[in-house]
Protein backbone atom coordinates (compact mmCIF):
# COMPACT_ATOMS: atom_id res chain seq x y z
CA UNK A 1 0.00 0.00 0.00
CA UNK A 2 2.34 2.64 0.77
CA UNK A 3 4.58 1.58 -2.20
CA UNK A 4 1.35 2.36 -4.67
CA UNK A 5 1.28 5.60 -2.51
CA UNK A 6 4.61 6.71 -2.99
CA UNK A 7 4.52 5.10 -6.80
CA UNK A 8 1.30 7.15 -7.46
CA UNK A 9 3.23 10.63 -6.03
CA UNK A 10 6.24 10.15 -7.85
CA UNK A 11 4.53 9.62 -11.20
CA UNK A 12 2.03 12.84 -10.86
CA UNK A 13 4.95 15.03 -9.01
CA UNK A 14 4.68 17.15 -12.52
CA UNK A 15 0.81 18.14 -11.72
CA UNK A 16 1.06 18.30 -7.69
CA UNK A 17 2.08 21.52 -7.28
CA UNK A 18 -0.19 22.88 -9.62
CA UNK A 19 -3.44 20.84 -8.17
CA UNK A 20 -1.96 22.20 -4.86
CA UNK A 21 -2.33 25.50 -6.03
CA UNK A 22 -5.80 25.21 -7.17
CA UNK A 23 -7.23 23.54 -4.28
CA UNK A 24 -5.60 26.57 -2.83
CA UNK A 25 -7.36 29.47 -4.89
CA UNK A 26 -10.29 27.34 -4.01
CA UNK A 27 -10.06 28.13 -0.67
CA UNK A 28 -9.33 31.58 -0.69
CA UNK A 29 -12.36 31.98 -2.69
CA UNK A 30 -14.76 30.17 -0.95
CA UNK A 31 -13.73 32.47 2.50
CA UNK A 32 -13.83 35.62 0.08
CA UNK A 33 -17.50 34.92 -0.73
CA UNK A 34 -18.45 34.27 2.34
CA UNK A 35 -16.94 37.30 3.97
CA UNK A 36 -18.49 39.43 1.47
CA UNK A 37 -21.68 40.06 2.94
CA UNK A 38 -20.15 41.32 6.12
CA UNK A 39 -18.95 44.09 4.20
CA UNK A 40 -22.00 45.35 2.85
Amino acid sequence: MAKDIQTAIRRSADTLIADALGAASLVVMLVVSLSLPSLF
